[in-house]
């Protein structure tokens, strides 16, 4: 199936903002007689290009945001093309040339730990395309049999010992049909894959030449400092430009959308200074008037309602608990989180009336696309978007392109100058999209033996489809809220056999904008889940690896994780003196993971993590390398938000402005992270999201050890707990 150029903004736009287009394409070089016909660089297929000095050019669909993604794919698509990995860099096309060429490129969305997973296929099939061409254009020019050839390092050799490089055939080689017929390496004749090989994203931040989007710069561009309506659904009533009109370096004072307004400068500073000077009436909106006990009352509500959304049902899980010989009740609590990216919210956007062109920093490029030919006014062939890695993206980046929209809409009253707008931290942390609050009651019911007979985990809280996407619900229901608790799909399944189940959830949607945030539900519902698996073990009396070991009999990958950071931390030794140990498990994004860590606690409730065991099933690995680098990334992401991580609401506002009072972990109190990376192989499991998911019940798990006390409510310096 193909797509034709002429896309309608509306359908891209509602097509994108989904997650990519869902649309079909074979192999991963059509469209390339059309990018020949218009005069493109030379190319062996869409995805590579290699020049006369043999550099080979890899041309990366989805977006690098430090997680490794770019070097990995690079990896994939090296090979399958059997080059010289010393000789390969990357480059990235923009979403206006991935239109215009039948979206060879596939989807640019890079969120759920998809980056490698969901477009290894087709760059392994264009990497093995592009080494049958350079092979037959060789074999042309020598007029021999090209199934006579070899392939390795970049040169070709005949069969009677002539070599030639791949850069002597490049452009022979794209002028050849493409093959019809692409037949893939087997998993042991793999050279580069699985190799812990160097990045090639590392040198350009060591040095300091990377550039993110906030660098960006153009001739003659201006700067915008924007603010935007403190409370969600609140417009702008009224402003007063000229307090501000003659400040050093001002050059604009204008009104962005209905919901925000912008001071435009010489430099950024200048504008952000003015801006703040700008007196500004705002209406009220739907968030007038709602704070945390408001928003506390209906996720409480939730939890006894009669109604509610069934995920997961297997037995009777209600009337095995009223027949249990020991029912233990306990109820757990996540807060607002916040993305924090250390690079805020910008866009460098130039506007005419008949092209704009955004220079950016998204998960989403095809998303941005939709949404700067929304705000332009202008059609999607007119539109593109510039690519720039991203200083973080977590997924704040993917489904919300505001900040294209804003940058898009100074523009267009500004003709012809390019325009940078950079979020204020403060604004940044207004308008994130927060990772949805919720409640929830777990009910557990032991038999004489101590079995775990039922078990019912009722979630009462916020979609975040009902919020961003609410084509995505199912008759009402966000599937996404029970990630990890399912007994089948391939992202993530329970690693448990419970004879008697009830999974459901209410939903409850106060007026705060929920967002995708790395790990999305699986970071609830593993601190739900084993947390609770922990206290059910204690109350029968059991080992909590024990325990659940006797749950999974039937679930050899989830156990084949969780016995490795057991023997990893000596589980069945005796602990380092004044330490504690807890663990879990958890399935998400397709991986395999669990963790266990060793925590102490003094008698002033100051704790310690010394040490984290996690492991990792994602069945294909291909730079372990990496890999054990995201893994370690992951728990400084996950930690930061069990120690800390509370965004609260007062009248509709967000409290937390900076890191002063949204604090992460620092470099001194990380513990030392052990990574093992264990592909079991035959599947692609993503790597960015899984380990964050351990993070928290972990070491929750290891301070009731140490204390005997719980923590059910998140973040721990709530529960009257320091970090030393």
């Amino acid at each position: 199936m193909t797509i034709q150029t002429k896309l309608s903004r509306r359908s891209f736009l509602v097509a994108s903002a989904a997650g990519g287009l869902s649309l079909g394409f074979t192999l991963p070089f059509a469209g390339q007689a059309a990018a020949q016909a218009a005069g493109q660089l030379p190319e062996v297929n869409a995805w590579v290009v290699i020049r006369p000095d043999d550099t080979v050019v890899i041309r990366i669909g989805r977006q690098e945001m430090g997680q490794g993604t770019l070097t990995g794919l690079a990896q994939i698509v090296a090979e399958e093309l059997d080059c010289d990995w010393d000789k390969v860099t990357t480059e990235y096309p923009t979403p206006g040339e991935n239109v215009a060429r039948e979206r060879v490129w596939g989807d640019f969305g890079t969120a759920g730990s998809r980056g490698i997973r969901a477009s290894q296929q087709y760059m392994r099939e264009g990497g093995a395309a592009a080494r049958m061409m350079l092979v037959q254009a060789a074999a042309n020019r020598w007029d021999v049999d090209a199934t006579k050839c070899t392939v390795a390092n970049s040169v070709i050799t005949g069969p009677d010992g002539q070599t030639i490089s791949f850069g002597e055939v490049a452009e022979d080689a794209g002028k050849l049909d493409p093959p019809s017929e692409v037949a893939l390496k087997d998993p042991s004749e793999w050279k580069l894959i699985g190799q812990p090989v160097k990045r090639l994203d590392t040198v350009g931040k060591v040095d300091g030449s990377q550039v993110y989007s906030i660098d960006h710069v153009m001739e003659g561009m201006l700067n915008a400092a924007i603010r935007r309506a403190p409370v969600l659904g609140a417009k702008v009533a009224s402003f007063d430009a000229e307090a501000v009109s003659a400040m050093p370096g001002v050059k604009h004072v204008l009104q962005v959308g209905d919901d925000a307004i912008a001071v435009v400068a010489d430099t950024w500073w200048r504008a952000k200074t003015a801006l703040e000077a700008v007196p500004v009436e705002w209406t009220d909106g739907e968030g007038t008037g709602f704070d945390m006990p408001r928003i506390y009352a209906m996720l409480e509500d939730g939890l006894t309602a009669e109604e509610a959304f069934v995920g997961n049902q297997q037995g009777d899980a209600k009337a095995a608990i009223e027949g249990a010989a020991q029912v233990v009740e306990a109820t757990y609590h996540v807060p607002y989180q916040h993305h924090a990216t250390m690079e805020p919210m910008n866009a460098t956007a130039i506007w005419t009336p008949e092209r704009c062109e955004v220079w950016t920093a998204t998960q989403n490029a095809e998303a941005a696309l939709a949404a700067a030919s929304t705000a332009a006014d202008l059609p999607i062939e007119a539109c593109d978007i510039h690519r720039i890695n991203l200083g973080g993206g977590f997924g704040r980046r993917a489904t919300m392109q505001d900040f294209v929209t804003q940058a898009v809409l100074i523009a267009k009253q500004i003709p012809g100058t390019p325009i940078k707008m950079i979020w204020s931290r403060e604004e940044d942390m207004l308008h994130g999209t927060l990772h949805p609050i919720t409640m929830c009651k777990m009910t557990g019911g032991l038999d004489a033996e101590g079995n775990l007979a039922g078990l019912h985990m009722r979630i009462s809280g916020q979609s975040i489809l009902a919020g961003v996407r609410p084509e995505g619900l199912r008759e009402g229901m966000d599937p996404i809220m029970f990630q990890g608790l399912n007994h089948d799909g391939d992202e993530g399944r329970l690693g448990y056999t419970i004879p008697n189940l009830l999974v459901d959830h209410a939903m409850r949607n106060p007026p705060v904008m929920p967002g995708f945030w790395r790990g999305v539900c699986n970071n609830q519902n593993a601190f739900y889940l084993e947390s609770f698996i922990d206290e059910l073990a204690h109350a029968a009396g059991r080992d909590p690896l024990e325990f659940r070991r006797a749950l999974m009999a039937d679930h050899p990958k989830h156990l084949a994780v969780l016995n490795a950071v057991a023997d990893g931390i000596g589980w069945d030794t005796p602990a380092p003196e004044g330490m504690y140990r807890g663990l879990c498990q958890h399935m998400g994004y397709g991986s395999y993971v669990a963790a266990a860590a060793e925590v102490s606690v003094d008698d002033n409730g100051r704790f310690k993590i010394h040490r984290i065991v996690a492991a990792t099933d994602c069945g294909t690995a291909v730079n372990p390398q990496q890999i054990a680098a995201q893994i370690e990334g992951s728990f400084s992401f996950g930690l930061s938000a069990s120690i800390y991580g509370e965004i609260t609401i007062t009248d509709g506002k967000v409290n937390e402005e900076n890191f002063d009072t949204y604090p992460v972990v620092t470099m001194h109190e990380m513990p030392a992270v052990e990574s093992i990376v264990m592909p079991s192989g035959g599947f692609w499991g993503g790597v960015g999201e899984p380990t964050i998911f351990a993070a928290t019940p972990a070491v929750v798990n290891a301070i009731f050890a140490a204390t005997g006390k719980r923590i059910r409510n998140l973040p721990l310096s709530n529960n009257g707990m320091s970090h030393v």
